[in-house]
């Protein structure tokens, strides 16, 4: 229910609602279209570090092409901008019945309309804003987005601010006699934002949906990540201290219990000093780092390895690196300034000669404290060798990171999947994922919806508790971008509960299984910008109510789509069921293919302890091979299971390539046609057709699944 309908509803009147002008100090923005449905405009003198100029990535122009036609969704004079006192304050217009999104990836609410916020690279510790991803980018409910591309801490005022020229202004109330019609918080017509610097310049994503806004942002900074396939099985990360022996081990322990694992993450204890940390192997505990390297590669597991970019006295990159250090320390390390071409390049060569070139199982690195606390890192008064300042280095410095890092990646074409603590806008193309220790449940399962809004990755993860938490957590990251169990600081482990211990399997099991169905969503997101993981007001047919408290449009958190087809909805442990909120259209169960509801109506699911809602699209297709431990090799090719849900017919463009390297830019990979139709005769039959280009899927044995009953 829209703010004009409450007040009509309460007999009130509003003022006519006109266009926003441009006031006396203020100047209208001037837009340039720099490519399909992307607009710019500046003003004053823009800064020589931005966020996407940090990140770097050449804008996906012609994948921009393939998304529906947009208007600029602005009139002539309503935007604009004043410049005063070192800043600039910029305006965009906000229509009643419009909602906000984005602003960063949030662990409590998805919407930012009636908030104020400063965007600050930060620990999560529940002050909005302050986060690990503040992506200045907002999503309209209307179909479009606005990015202000500043490496600054920018203030956003989501109509809370109303101003005396404003032309559509909120009703005016007597608190005394008006009753729930007075709001302590009116609504303005505007979206403002304050930026401390000279100038900035902005971009518009156009639509028409808020999808596709998304999409455009996506493809502008280069288009979504692309993981290796072995990225997306499971992954454990092992304690601290833990030695070679210790960490082969653990994954013979994985082998031996059937549970499959793609990734070992080892923490500071790889070092021989951390914190800060010297980027050389512990000859105590990895005396012979090749052969361990040798011995995962030998259990088709790759190293994901733990480091803070800060670098210690006692390494021998020390020297090297000092001559491009900021001027503060952080945990007694210098802090190298990465936006310099020479540090970056100082940096990668010293991980690719002590570590990359080791092995081929060297997969990833794991880039921590790259986001706060302010206690923790260079005080803003820092100064850095670049001339660029400790606010822009703050906002920026897990981007340069990831850039870094994925350039020395790709320049090896072995493609990498890491974790980082905090980014910023522009990284859509780096294929690393956010975490943090934040371990409530239901914020962990919201930010994961509102990272689509903002162009990242992002995953909760499990550490311990008791059998029904573990499970239902494992349940949880098994649908998230990185399937994730944190042993870092316990002695839990997968297997601690008796009583849990196969259906922890089954889940993490049912997650290589959908590799296929992964691959191609995450396809999607590099090739044309769509999300993999879509909150629920970027889902067609998707439709929010009003909340019987508030009158607002109450928020769903705590579900979404992963990929085109599924609907996922995690229960938080020590829950026997909850509400699943239906989009457009039949719903039917994962499991059974039986029908769960119709479109928008809200459906309570109870299922057994070993099972996590997981409902699918009317006419769609879900591939699946079978039972694996680890990811398939470049060279294997594999029967392939295809599950047809529903009532209607149904095609998939099903995707591949070698799973590893970086040929797929050069043309190697296929677009497979997977279809469902009814013969002559009314009984439903699957065709393949292969992709014209004539690149080989490594897939074979199409075996068809129809599992809704006629």
């Amino acid at each position: 229910m829209g703010l004009r309908r409450v007040v009509a509803a309460l007999g009130l009147a509003l003022p006519l609602a006109g266009p926003a002008s441009a006031t006396a100090d203020e100047t209208p923005l001037r837009w340039t279209e720099l490519g399909p449905g992307v607009w710019e405009a500046t003003a004053g003198a823009t800064e020589r570090l931005t966020l996407l100029g940090a990140a770097a990535e050449p804008p996906r122009t012609e994948a921009l092409r393939s998304i529906s036609a947009a208007p600029f969704p602005f009139g002539p004079d309503e935007a604009a901008a004043r410049i005063a006192g070192g800043k600039v304050a910029l305006r965009f217009p906000l229509a009643l019945e419009e909602e906000i999104y984005g602003l960063g990836v949030d662990f409590k609410s998805l919407r930012r309309t009636g908030s104020a916020v400063r965007l600050h690279v930060d620990h999560w510790g529940g002050v909005p804003g302050r986060t690990h991803a503040p992506v200045p980018l907002y999503i309209s409910s209307r179909g479009y987005g606005v990015l202000v591309d500043s490496a600054r801490y920018v203030d956003f005022y989501v109509g809370t601010a109303v101003r005396l020229q404003a032309r559509q202004k909120p009703p005016v109330v007597d608190r005394t006699t008006g009753g729930k019609a007075w709001s302590a918080q009116p609504r303005s017509d505007s979206v403002e934002a304050l930026v401390p610097a000279p100038g900035v310049r902005v971009l518009v994503f156009g639509g028409p949906t808020p999808l596709d806004a998304v999409r455009r942002y996506n493809l502008w900074s280069g288009g979504g990540a692309l993981p290796p396939k072995w990225g997306l099985g499971f992954m454990t990360r092992t304690p601290t201290s833990y030695s070679a022996a210790d960490a082969l081990a653990e994954v013979a322990e994985f082998r031996r219990r059937g549970i499959p694992l793609d990734m070992l993450g080892l923490e500071p204890g790889w070092h021989d000093h951390a914190y800060p940390c010297s980027f050389e192997w512990d000859r105590g505990r990895f005396p012979d780092p090749a052969g361990f390297l040798a011995g995962l590669k030998a259990s088709h597991v790759r190293a994901n390895l733990w480091f803070n970019p800060y670098v210690s006295p006692t390494a021998p990159l020390h020297a090297r690196l000092l001559p491009y250090a900021g001027s503060h320390l952080v945990w007694n390390g210098i802090v190298p300034d990465y936006s310099l071409e020479e540090a970056r390049t100082v940096f990668a060569e010293h991980l690719l000669r002590k570590v990359v070139s080791l092995s081929p199982s060297v997969g990833g690195f794991k880039v921590d404290e790259v986001d706060g606390y302010d206690r923790w890192l260079w005080p803003d008064l820092a100064v850095f060798p670049s001339g660029h300042d400790a606010e822009q280095l703050r906002q920026t410095y897990g981007l340069l990171v990831q850039r870094l890092l994925f350039d020395m990646f790709r320049r090896a074409n072995r493609r990498t999947l890491g974790q980082v603590r905090g980014t910023n806008a522009g990284a859509s193309p780096f294929p690393f994922v956010i975490y943090n220790d934040n371990y409530a449940f239901d914020e962990y399962i919201a930010a994961v919806a509102n990272s689509a809004f903002a162009g990242v990755l992002w995953s909760p993860e499990v550490r311990s508790g008791d059998a029904q938490d573990m499970l239902r957590r494992v349940q949880a990251v098994c649908f998230s971008p990185l399937a994730l169990f944190n042993g870092w600081a316990t002695s839990s482990k997968l297997w601690t509960h008796a009583a849990v211990a196969d259906d922890i399997r089954a889940a993490i099991q049912l997650r290589l299984r959908l590799l296929p169905y992964w691959y191609t969503a995450f396809a999607q997101y590099h090739y044309a910008g769509t999300p993999v993981v879509r909150a629920m007001p970027l889902v067609s047919g998707f439709e929010l109510r009003p909340s019987r408290e508030s009158g607002r449009l109450a928020e769903v958190l705590d579900q979404y789509m992963v990929g085109d087809a599924l609907l996922v909805a995690p229960i938080a442990p020590g829950a026997k069921g909850r509400t699943v909120a239906l989009p457009a259209g039949k719903w039917f169960d994962f499991y059974t293919g039986r029908l769960v509801g119709e479109g928008h109506t809200v459906v309570e699911l109870t299922p057994p302890l070993s099972q996590m809602p997981l409902l699918v699209r009317d006419g769609s297709l879900v591939p699946l091979v079978g039972g694996r431990q680890w990811a398939p090799s470049p060279d294997e090719v594999l029967p392939l299971e295809v599950r047809h849900y529903g009532l209607g017919p149904a095609t998939m463009e099903l995707y591949d390539d070698d799973g590893e390297t970086f040929d797929y830019q050069r043309g190697e990979h296929s677009w497979t046609r997977l279809e469902v139709t009814r013969d002559g005769e009314g009984r439903w039959r699957g065709t393949v057709r292969p992709d014209p280009n004539g690149k080989a899927w490594r897939y074979r044995d199409v075996a068809w699944r129809f599992m809704t009953p006629p």
